[in-house]
This record gives structure tokens, sequence and C-alpha cells, in this order.
């Protein structure tokens, strides 16, 4: 496993460094070593940011942990990513090795527009259309914990969106041509 750790706004000690290369260690038996593991630590806010990366399998794994103690969310942060990988490692290895889209960006921004600000376009981002069932979909979308997912549907061959509804179930958006 390669282990890169990086700092935003922050210069990560050495004591730091440490800490988090010995607790990433523990992630080793899951990832062959040849297997990068981004490890960014920041401050927002006041609040201390440990956000992991991992591609893993031909799919991105990210978790994100928040709190007032940079320890306590690097702690959180590989916990959450260490439960992730073992839910979803056997079906990574049985059925989806090959059709999972990779990319090695993802569609995150924490900040939320203020409300007499007009939204601009701030970022455009292109992904690799390979066709996938919605319940690949849907396992793409939880393990990057986005609440929408851009994907070819293998079934249609058309861009679908799959999302998840404010009561918790999810939806998809289907083009419709015709309308």
């Amino acid at each position: 496993m390669q282990l890169i750790i990086t700092g935003k706004g922050l210069e990560v000690s050495d004591y730091l460094n440490d800490l988090v290369t010995k607790k990433a260690s523990k992630l080793e038996r899951y990832f062959k070593p040849e297997t990068e593991v981004r490890v960014t630590l920041s401050i927002e806010r006041g609040r201390h940011i440990a956000e992991v990366t991992v591609l893993f399998a031909g799919s991105v794994l990210r978790c994100e942990e928040r709190s007032g103690d940079m320890y306590n969310s690097i702690d959180a942060c590989l916990k959450k990513l260490e439960r992730m990988v073992r839910k979803y490692r056997t079906r990574f290895e049985k059925n989806l090795r090959e059709k999972i889209v990779y990319t090695d960006e993802y569609i995150y921004d924490s900040a939320e527009p203020e409300e007499d600000e007009e939204a601009e376009l701030v970022r455009r981002k292109s992904f690799p259309a390979k066709p996938m069932s919605v319940a690949e979909a849907q396992t793409q979308m939880e393990l990057l914990g986005h609440s929408f997912f851009a994907f070819v549907n293998e079934e249609t061959s058309e861009i679908n969106v799959l999302y998840r509804r404010y009561d918790g179930n999810l939806g998809l958006l289907e083009p419709d041509y015709e309308a």
C-alpha cells in the first residue's frame, strides 16, 4: 500500500505523519502493495478534516470525517474506511472488478453558496462512460458518499442519473427523447 499524506492549509508534522502511517498500516491487509491511499488533512472553519481516498479494485473508495480534533478525525475516518472495505471487498472481487467506473477524481464541494450570491459554474467534470447496471451504480454512489451518480445504463446504453431521495429511497433519471 502506497500511503500519500498531504496537508491542505496546514503543515503535516512528523508526529502527525507517523500517527497516520501507524493507523493506516492496519489497512495493509486489504490492499495490494501498489494500491494508492491518499490522506488529506485540513482545517476549515475551525473543524479538523481527515479525508482518505483509495483507488481499489478499479473503483474509488472515499471517506471524510470532521471533528474538533485532528486525531479524532483521523481515527474515525480510517475506521469508517475499514468498514467500507470489508463491506464491499467481496462484491468487488466477484462481480465488479471489470465493470466499475475508474476515476481518480471525485465530485465534492462542501462549500454552500450564500443566499445573495448567484450560483456560477465553477467546475466541469467528465467521467468515463463505461456501461454498468443500476445496482453497480448504486454501489459506486455509496462508496463515493455522493447523493447522486451519473452512469451509462448497460440495458439501454443511455446516460442515467441515480440519486438518493429525501425519504432515503433511490430515484433514477432516464432521458425521454419524445417529450
